[in-house]
C-alpha cells in the first residue's frame, strides 16, 4: 500500500521536482502505483480499507484539484457499493459517496450524502468541517448563496485551518447577493470581513500559502474599487477547479453563464459611466475586471460545448495582457483553457504548443504552482510519456 501510494503521488509532481527527486534516487510510476493499490483493495484486512480510501481520494479529490482530467467515477462507484454494503455508517465512505455524486454533478444527491456523513459521528468535529467545506461549494454551484453562507460562517467561527481563506470565502459569497437582498448590517459585515482577511495570514516554513496571498490581494482590490469585486465566489470556484462539474448538466453551466454575462453588461455600464465621471476607482482595474469576466465566460462556454465562442472570449483575455494591472494569472489560465479546447477537438499539436507557452513564458503570477500541476498532467497525457522514462538530466 505504501509503495503504491508513493508511486502514485510522486508521478503527479511537475518535471522540475521529479528531476531533483531522481537525482537523489526517487522515481514514481503511476501505472505501478495504481496496480499495487488495486491489488491491495482486493485483499483482506486493514490494508484493504486503506487502499480503497487512497484510490477514492486520488480519483475523487486529487484528480479534480491537480489535473485537467476526471477520475475514474465508474470504478469509484463499484468500490463504494461494496464498502457501503460492508460499512453502511462508515464516515469516510459516506463522505466519498457525497464526493462522487458531487463530481457527477448530482448536487441534490451530494447534499444528502454529505449531510449523512456529517451526522454519522460527533467524536471528530474536525471531520464536520470537511463536510461543511464540501456543502459550501455544492450550494455555490446550486447558486444558493444563503445556504452556502451558513456553512461559510460556521467554518470562519469554528475551524482553524485557514482563517484567511475562510473569511475571504464568506465575504465573497456575501458579495454574490444582490444589493437589494443585503441588509445594511450585512453590507458592513462584508467590509469588516475583508479588513480581517490579512490579519490571519499564515507563514509555514517562512512562506505564505498561495491561496491566502490570493485572498489578501483580492481584499486590497475590494477597497481600491470602493468596496466592490466582480463575481468573487465564481472566481474562487474557478481556481478551485470546480468548473469541471458545470459540464455535467447544462443547467449548471447556464446558471453560472447568466451571472457572468449579466456582470459583463454591468461592467460595460460602469465603464460608460466612468468615461463621463472619470472615476479612477473603476478605470485602474478595468482590464483586470474585463479579463476575469471573459475568462469565466470562456470557461463556461467550453463546458457548454460552445468551443468557437469560448475561444473568442479566451483570446480576448490574452489580448488584454499588457493592460492588466494585477491579475496576471488570468492570461496563463486562459491559455490553458484554450489548450483544453484544442484537446477536446483532437488538435494535439496546437494543445501542446499552448501548454508549453503557458508553462515557459509566464511566471510570478498568483496560483502559479496550481496551474503547473494541470499543465504537467496534460503534457504527460499528450506526449505519451511516463516519468520512469524521463532521464534525470532532462525531458
Amino acid at each position: 500500500m505504501g509503495l503504491g501510494t508513493f508511486n502514485l503521488m510522486i508521478s503527479l509532481l511537475p518535471a522540475r521536482i521529479i528531476k531533483l527527486l531522481e537525482f537523489i534516487g526517487f522515481s514514481g510510476n503511476k501505472q505501478s502505483g495504481m496496480q499495487d493499490l488495486i491489488t491491495g483493495s482486493q485483499s483482506e484486512g486493514i490494508r484493504q480499507v486503506l487502499c480503497v480510501m487512497t484510490l477514492l481520494g486520488y480519483n475523487l479529490i486529487v484528480c479534480y484539484v491537480l489535473s485537467h482530467k476526471e477520475g475514474d467515477l465508474r470504478f469509484c462507484d463499484e468500490l463504494l457499493v461494496k464498502q457501503l454494503k460492508q460499512y453502511p455508517d462508515g464516515v469516510w465512505f459516506l463522505f466519498f459517496k457525497g464526493r462522487l455524486e458531487f463530481m457527477k454533478g448530482n448536487l441534490d444527491d451530494a447534499l444528502k450524502w454529505y449531510k449523512k456523513s456529517w451526522k454519522s459521528q460527533n467524536v471528530w468535529p474536525q471531520f464536520h468541517h470537511l463536510c461543511f467545506w464540501e456543502l459550501l461549494w455544492v450550494n455555490c454551484l446550486r447558486l444558493d448563496w444563503r445556504e452556502s453562507l451558513l456553512f461559510a460562517t460556521y467554518l470562519v467561527e469554528n475551524s482553524k485551518w485557514s482563517r484567511t481563506i475562510y473569511t475571504y470565502q464568506k465575504a465573497s459569497i456575501m458579495c454574490m447577493l444582490k444589493t437589494e437582498e443585503l441588509h445594511s448590517s450585512e453590507v458592513r459585515t462584508i467590509a469588516t470581513l475583508m479588513k480581517e482577511v490579512p490579519k490571519y495570514k499564515q507563514r509555514i516554513a517562512g512562506k505564505s500559502l498561495p491561496m491566502e496571498k490570493f485572498a489578501c490581494k483580492k481584499t486590497e482590490r475590494f477597497f481600491a474599487q470602493q468596496s466592490f469585486l466582480y463575481v468573487p465566489a465564481l472566481e474562487l470556484m474557478y481556481v478551485w477547479n470546480l468548473f469541471k462539474i458545470l459540464g455535467k448538466h447544462f443547467h449548471l453551466a447556464d446558471g453560472v453563464y447568466r451571472i457572468v454575462d449579466e456582470n459583463l453588461k454591468h461592467y460595460g455600464e460602469r465603464m460608460s459611466t466612468n468615461s463621463k465621471t472619470n472615476n479612477p476607482a473603476y478605470g485602474v482595474y478595468a482590464a483586470d475586471n474585463k479579463a476575469l469576466l471573459l475568462l469565466l465566460k470562456g470557461a463556461c462556454l467550453r463546458q457548454m460545448n460552445s468551443p468557437l465562442q469560448a475561444t473568442r472570449c479566451l483570446e480576448d483575455v490574452i489580448a488584454l495582457y499588457k493592460d492588466i494591472k494585477e491579475d496576471h494569472y488570468l492570461v496563463p489560465y486562459a491559455i490553458v483553457e484554450l489548450a483544453l479546447i484544442y484537446i477536446d477537438q483532437g488538435n494535439k499539436d496546437q494543445a501542446i504548443l499552448a501548454l508549453e507557452d503557458a508553462k515557459k513564458n509566464y511566471s510570478g503570477y498568483s496560483l502559479e504552482s496550481r496551474l503547473h500541476f494541470r499543465i504537467h498532467t496534460a503534457l504527460i497525457e499528450l506526449k505519451g510519456k511516463s516519468y520512469e522514462n524521463i532521464p534525470a538530466g532532462g525531458e
